[in-house]
């Protein structure tokens, strides 16, 4: 009996909020009973069978079947569930790797509280509108690596791209060639997936060596990019921080001058569009993001793998079936 209690499980608990309601209702019962009691004593005392159509037995059984009515319909709407079964689910969504820029330009704060934390908070922003797809983290700057490989885990992922910081950043130029050029090779240990898709947060500063080659084989390799660029056409100065973390400065080029970053929209645009994705810049508001969740929506689902998933067979019918009767034959009495 024990273990059968514990084997219960509740697919509404949040309607025991409705318990102060079922507490005044028994309240009130009692309150009417009594009510009823004192007025018939100051009637006929004792002598109750004067009156009639009135039986005390008769007003406490239709008192109890009331409580017990109010109190299975409370179990009810808790919505009981127990006779636990595993079920194994097959899961499909899509494979996706987002690539992040980890070089100097992305500490300009042409956006707030800068590029790199801007981007960050727009990839968390993604991730919420997404529930079986397997994402995976890119870092790039000069070269690139893998930071969290596909994963449907997104607290793990939230770590890896929680565990960027400013700090950690590479001073050398941005390479988008790098960024998917490490895409393509994650994604050929799966030959037979249909969708690949690549997210690239970058402000688009390219130094690449090779990027119309490495886009030839993204596209021979069926891998659409996306990009969204961060900053402002306008541009900002990169700052300088000492190994403490103190601003010591801006980036100056040769012959002195303060180094102006700009948002690159051309290159990334371009991009996009041959490797068949779609460029947006980013927003202050998501609707960057929901164009983004949209395009990536309309690539057809895939599986990504199973689930076991345990299942409870809900029991509240047979609790309400009690409440009702209870209340029918308290009616008919």
């Amino acid at each position: 009996m024990i273990k059968a209690l514990y084997d219960i499980s509740w697919g509404s608990l949040h309607n025991i909020v409705l318990l102060p309601i079922i507490i005044i209702g028994f309240f009130c019962l009692s309150y009417r009973y009594y009510k009823r009691q004192r007025a018939q004593s100051s009637l006929v005392g004792k002598r109750i069978f004067l009156l009639k159509n009135v039986s005390p037995k008769k007003q406490i059984m239709r008192m109890l079947l009331m409580s017990i009515g109010m109190i299975f319909l409370f179990i009810a709407l808790l919505r009981p569930q127990w006779n636990k079964s595993e079920e194994t689910v097959t899961q499909e969504g899509r494979d996706l790797y987002i690539g992040l820029d980890i070089s100097r330009s992305m500490l300009a704060v042409d956006a707030v509280p800068n590029r790199l934390e801007f981007a960050k908070d727009k990839i968390k922003n993604l991730l919420k509108h997404f529930s079986c797809e397997r994402v995976g983290l890119i870092l790039f700057s000069g070269s690139a690596f893998v930071q969290c490989p596909l994963t449907s885990d997104y607290s793990a992922f939230y770590l890896y791209l929680n565990a960027v910081q400013a700090e950690l950043l590479s001073s050398g130029t941005t390479a988008l060639d790098q960024a998917i050029q490490q895409a393509i090779n994650s994604f050929a240990t799966m030959p037979e997936r249909k969708n690949k898709l690549l997210v690239l947060f970058t402000d688009g500063e390219d130094f690449s060596h090779n990027l119309s080659g490495v886009k030839k084989q993204a596209i021979d390799a069926h891998l659409s990019i996306f990009t969204i660029g961060i900053g402002s056409v306008q541009g900002a100065p990169v700052p300088l921080f000492d190994v403490h973390g103190m601003k010591i400065g801006h980036q100056k080029d040769a012959r002195g001058n303060v180094v102006i970053s700009r948002l690159n929209e051309g290159i990334l645009s371009t991009l996009s569009h041959d490797a068949g994705g779609h460029y947006m810049r980013a927003t202050e508001n998501d609707q960057d993001i929901a164009a983004l969740v949209q395009s990536i929506q309309s690539r057809e689902k895939e599986s990504v793998g199973e689930k076991k998933i345990s299942r409870y067979e809900d029991q509240y019918h047979y609790f309400l079936l009690v409440s009702f009767v209870c209340f029918v034959i308290e009616w008919l009495l």
